[in-house]
C-alpha cells in the first residue's frame, strides 16, 4: 500500500515537445479568439441593420466598410502575426529516431558484422 501511494505522488516530467506544442496551440487559439471577437461584432455593427442606398455604399479601397474593417483587417493582422510566429516563436523539436532510421541502422550493423 505504501508503494502505491508513493508512486502516485512522484513527480514526473512532461516531454518538451508536448510543452512546446501546448504553448504554441494556446497562442494560436488566443490569436484566433481575438480575431473572432473583433470580426463578429464589427461586421455585425457595421453591416447589419444599416440603411444602405444601393448606389451609395460606403467603401474602403473599393470594398464595403464592414468587409474591410470586419474581415480584411483582422485577416491581415492575423497573417502578419502568424508569419512572425512561424519564423520566430515556433521551435523545431528533436523527435528522436524514426523506426525506419532505427531499422536501417540495425541493418547496417548486421551487414558490417556479417562482412567481418
Amino acid at each position: 500500500m505504501a508503494s502505491s501511494s508513493s508512486s502516485s505522488s512522484e513527480e514526473f516530467e512532461l516531454d518538451p515537445v508536448f510543452l512546446n506544442s501546448r504553448r504554441e496551440a494556446v497562442v494560436i487559439f488566443g490569436l484566433w479568439f481575438l480575431c473572432f471577437i473583433w470580426a463578429v461584432p464589427v461586421s455585425y455593427m457595421m453591416g447589419y441593420g444599416q440603411e444602405i442606398v444601393p448606389g451609395n455604399v460606403p467603401t474602403v479601397f473599393g470594398m464595403p466598410t464592414w468587409i474591410f474593417w470586419g474581415i480584411v483587417c483582422p485577416w491581415l493582422i492575423a497573417d502578419v502575426i502568424t508569419t512572425w510566429l512561424c519564423f520566430r516563436y515556433i521551435r523545431n523539436d528533436d523527435l528522436g529516431i524514426s523506426p525506419e532510421e532505427l531499422a536501417e541502422a540495425a541493418g547496417d550493423k548486421a551487414t558490417v558484422k556479417e562482412g567481418v
